[in-house]
């Protein structure tokens, strides 16, 4: 069958009409007024002959005249992908060797360069798309346009747009007029604009038809429209909306809701798989049990709450809380200008109108603090004033991680199930994490107790320089020690720059790599890797292809000066040398602070890299967690549960159990939630701040002024620095140039390897106290963080200037796309 009526075709019917298709007839099944017409189904495709007597037949069924002759590809107007102008729509085709014609242009539109892009952007296989060809009698429309049914830009489901401009919509789409624009607002009256081409009553019409629409699909559509000459509204596409980030889940509660990102602070953009995003918070609701404090676990209901696979935090209460409101701007300083100004901003808003009491029950806060806090201040006290025994007590915590029982070779899948649930948070909850955590919060402290002390006698670039070549911190150690690594591999330098990672892992599994200390720098830190807080990522000691990128950047730094043991060893003479100016400016200036903030500064080389341990060693078990899920996973491939032994980070622990005990196949479950999965690690943004109706909320403010070519962000590394940008988006596999600027989405101590040949570092989120620019000053480099957009606004090979001290990044020349 080669052709097919529109009023014949619904969405089972995909992979033979196309997605455009699919979507008209249920549009017409639904009685929505839609042109009438017919498709060339993908097997005429297929076939690579255009059937030019059925194709007659059915223009002439039509009642010939102009027709529309619109693309309809598989894998066009889908959740994931829209292909919105991707692909050909000829329009007013009049006679049949027009029609025929018209039919091979939208065939060989499918191999068009931007169609080609397309899809490889999109992550979807040309082998598995064809080609439908749609042909409808042509709208003479007066006005045309399209319409939103949730705002594209702010991503609000409480706003719908509409473009509208007289004559065909192709205007509107292809961007060549001016289109009026409306936004329809739930709630408020449409209104027309004086002069414009629609009337208050066309713009409810519209809207309504929206709602219809958006109901029917189930998700918001792009919706395209034409009025005729008779004022009959006709409706041309109705697609989702593929760029929107998910909504939040509904918690039943009245009134909209606010929730922020918590993720990057760990640097964290990407999505969680539903394994990683199910053992974080387990986690969180296991400590909080352990420490007597009650969490809600229903969905919607607690304060973190997954949404779009990201880790999000209900700040409703705390916006809502008269004593508590006021101090959330100063609070939020820590995660960027934009975030503290989206903030700001939503003070204002009535919806968020201050209520008394507090965002929380103050007894269990009260009686968590009363039992925590003496231990913790005797602990911390004790931790300042005898570094070297609490780093002992930090080995013998180390040692406890990496040692604890574990289930052997025989162990059963049952068996290990019970250790991911139970039996692996017990260094986790019990004293070996308290080792590490005391002189985790001490670091902290002493870090940032000189900047209160000597507030108007020491500078931002002094006061970042005492926290320069810090010892003791295990991010560091394990940078160094890879350089140490690629020091090893400098007798091959050949074969280590001129082999792909991947095939250098194959080779380093077979045994056929040179030894160069890999095997004992994965003994230590084979734990860690890239959004490591992620159960369901690879370790470094899975797949070491991301060290065999950075030992290839290793390689390639000839100037002994910018070898990163040098620069570190530098930092710290600087660091040394900047503690004795200030603590004598600091006496002269103000005697006892001066003295308090000496000692602190001093006694800050023994701790503050001790930052990095809580997380450095919480992670161990939760790499031994991971490998026993694998395990578990190759045990249901045996049993012809799941396909592979890492699907099973796509399911849930309690869904694992029951495959485990009661042989319940979740295949299709997987497959679902991988095709989610990677949608969702190609969005090229997250919203920061979130409401309920999936506003993004620093996507309503106006952006902030700036001198033209500079781009505004937050300090977060002292120094100034000019080179070329290179933009990675992964750290695996980079490459970065000695000197270049790295430019990021974000950072954590997975890509810290990378700063090792880098001079600056620019990240579009995070926080001065995270990890990433913790690196980053304990090396000298510059480092401006929460520059929005820098990963599109900048380009590799630009040159630009980082500023760490003012919190800039100004563009100085152009480069070119990768």
């Amino acid at each position: 069958m080669n052709v097919i009526g529109l009023d014949r075709i619904d969405a089972g019917m995909i992979g033979t009409v196309g997605g455009k298709a699919a979507g008209l007839g249920e549009m017409i099944a639904s009685g929505e007024r839609v042109p009438p017409g017919f498709c060339l189904t993908t097997a005429a495709h297929a076939s690579g002959t255009v059937p030019a007597d059925e194709l007659t037949a059915a223009y002439g069924r039509l009642g010939g005249g102009p027709v529309a002759v619109r693309s309809s590809a598989t894998a066009e107007d889908l959740p994931d992908a829209s292909f919105a102008g991707q692909q050909d729509t000829v329009l007013d085709v009049r006679g049949t060797d027009a029609l025929v014609e018209a039919v091979r242009r939208c065939w060989a539109s499918l191999d068009s360069e931007r169609a080609v892009a397309y899809r490889e952007a999109a992550g979807i296989d040309r082998a598995d798309t064809r080609m439908a060809v749609v042909v409808q009698r042509m709208v003479d429309a007066t006005v045309a346009g399209v319409l939103f049914t949730a705002d594209p830009l702010t991503g609000s489901r409480s706003r719908m747009v509409v473009d509208a401009a007289p004559g065909l919509g192709t205007a509107v789409v292809d961007g060549s007029v001016t289109p009026d624009h409306h936004v329809l607002v739930e709630g408020e009256p449409a209104a027309a604009i004086e002069g414009g081409c629609l009337t208050a009553a066309r713009l409810e019409e519209l809207r309504a038809a929206g709602r219809r629409l958006a109901g029917h699909f189930g998700s918001p559509q792009d919706v395209e429209w034409a009025y005729d000459a008779d004022g009959v509204l006709w409706l041309l596409q109705s697609r989702p909306i593929t760029t929107l980030f998910p909504l939040p889940p509904d918690t039943g509660k009245p009134g909209p809701r606010l929730y922020m990102e918590a993720g990057h602070m760990q640097g964290m953009l990407r999505p969680f798989t539903p394994m990683g995003m199910d053992r974080l918070t387990h986690i969180w609701v296991k400590w909080c049990s352990f420490h007597g404090i009650d969490v809600d676990t229903r969905e919607g209901a607690s304060v973190l709450t997954p949404v779009g696979g990201r880790l999000y935090l209900d700040l409703t209460d705390f916006m809502r809380s008269a004593p508590v409101r006021g101090r959330l701007p100063q609070a939020m300083e820590i995660y960027g200008p934009q975030v503290k100004r989206a903030i700001e901003h939503l003070l204002d808003d009535p919806r968020f109108a201050p209520r008394p009491g507090l965002p929380f029950a103050p007894g269990p806060a009260l009686r968590f603090g009363a039992r925590i806090l003496p231990t913790a201040a005797a602990h911390i006290a004790a931790t300042i004033a005898r570094p070297d025994r609490a780093r002992a007590r930090v080995d013998r915590a180390l040692h406890a991680f990496r040692n604890q029982p574990r289930p052997g070779p025989e162990a059963t899948a049952a068996e290990r199930l019970d250790f991911v649930g139970e039996d692996a948070y017990a260094p986790i909850l019990g004293a070996p994490m308290l080792a590490v955590t005391w002189p985790t919060f001490a670091g902290i402290i002493l870090g940032t107790l000189p900047s209160a002390l000597l507030h108007g006698v020491a500078t931002e670039d002094e006061l970042d320089a005492v926290l320069g070549g810090m010892p003791h911190n295990v991010t560091t150690e394990m940078d160094l020690a890879l350089w140490r690594v690629a020091g090893n591999a400098r007798e091959h330098r050949a074969l280590f720059l001129e082999t792909d990672p991947v095939e250098l892992t194959g080779m380093y599994r077979r045994g056929a790599l040179p030894d160069i200390g890999l095997a004992d720098f994965l003994d230590v830190y084979g734990h860690r890797a890239a959004a490591e807080v992620d159960i369901g990522t690879p370790r470094w000691a899975e797949d070491p292809s991301p060290l065999f990128a950075t030992i290839a950047n290793y390689l390639r730094v000839e100037d002994p000066e910018q070898a990163p043991d040098r620069r570190f060893d530098r930092a710290a003479l600087r660091a040394r040398r900047t503690i004795g100016q200030l603590s004598l400016r600091g006496r002269a200036r103000r005697p006892v602070r001066g003295r308090i903030a000496s000692f602190a500064m001093r006694r800050s080389r023994e701790l503050t890299g001790s930052r990095e341990l809580a997380k450095f060693s919480w992670l161990i078990p939760f790499a031994e967690m991971r490998r026993q899920l694998l395990l578990i996973g190759g045990d249901l491939v045996r049993r012809g549960l799941l396909e592979r032994a890492d699907d099973v980070v796509f399911l849930k622990l309690d869904e694992v159990r029951t495959a485990v005990h009661d042989g319940a196949d979740h295949r299709s479950a997987v497959t679902a939630r991988r095709a989610v999965h990677d949608r969702e690690v190609r969005r090229p943004r997250v919203p920061a701040l979130l409401m309920s109706d999936g506003t993004d909320v620093e996507a309503v403010l106006p952006r902030p002024e700036a001198e033209e070519g500079t781009l505004p962000g937050m300090p977060a590394a002292a120094g100034r620095t000019t080179g070329r940008a290179r933009v990675v988006r992964d750290p695996t596999g980079a490459h970065i140039e000695p000197g270049e600027i790295l430019v990021a989405p974000t950072t954590d101590p997975g890509w810290t390897p990378l700063f090792m040949t880098a001079a600056g570092l620019v990240t579009e989120t995070g926080s001065p106290v995270a990890h990433g620019p913790t690196v980053a000053r304990e090396y000298g480099i510059p480092a401006v963080i929460c520059v929005r957009d820098a990963t599109r606004e900048i380009r590799t090979g630009q040159v630009i200037t980082v500023d760490g001290t003012a919190g800039t990044v100004t563009v100085e020349s152009e480069g070119s796309e990768e």
